[in-house]
Order: C-alpha cells, then structure tokens, then sequence
C-alpha cells in the first residue's frame, strides 16, 4: 500500500536525503523511504534492547520524636485513626 501525503522536512535533511538519493543514483523518494525504513528499525531495536534501572537510595532520616519500632503508630501519624 502506498500513501501520497504532504511532509515538511528541514532543510539540513533534505539537503543530506538529496545527497543521498545522488551518491546512490535512486529517486528522492526512494532516499526518503529508506531513511524512514532506518529510523523505524534503529527505534524498534533500542526497544527491544533492555534498559537498566537502578535505584540510588539515599537516607532521609527520621523527623524528630518518629520511630520505625512501631509501624502501626506511624500509620496512624499518616493515616489518622479513621485510616484503618
């Protein structure tokens, strides 16, 4: 299937898509399609790829008067009494 659509492309691409559809010998349109064909690849497999994800953990200490001891009063703290 082939589509007729209008693009407006920068001018430091069409200047290097003509370059390319010279050095080649090809149709502009031909430059234009394999470019896209390369983009949509090039994207496809950095997705494919995975991405590490680390975690930086950091301390962000403890307000005054707060202790971990008792998670339930910490819930209540937050919550309030009607948050159980």
């Amino acid at each position: 299937m082939s589509v007729r659509t209008t693009i407006v492309l920068d001018d430091d691409v069409v200047v290097r898509l003509h370059q390319k559809s010279r050095w080649r010998e090809i149709p502009f349109r031909e430059a234009l399609n394999g470019a896209v064909r390369e983009g949509l690849l090039a994207a496809e497999q950095r997705r494919q790829q995975p991405v590490a994800f680390r975690v930086e953990p950091f301390s962000v200490g403890l307000r005054e008067g707060l202790s971990y001891d008792s998670i339930s009063s910490l819930l209540e703290i937050a919550e309030g009494e009607k948050g159980r």
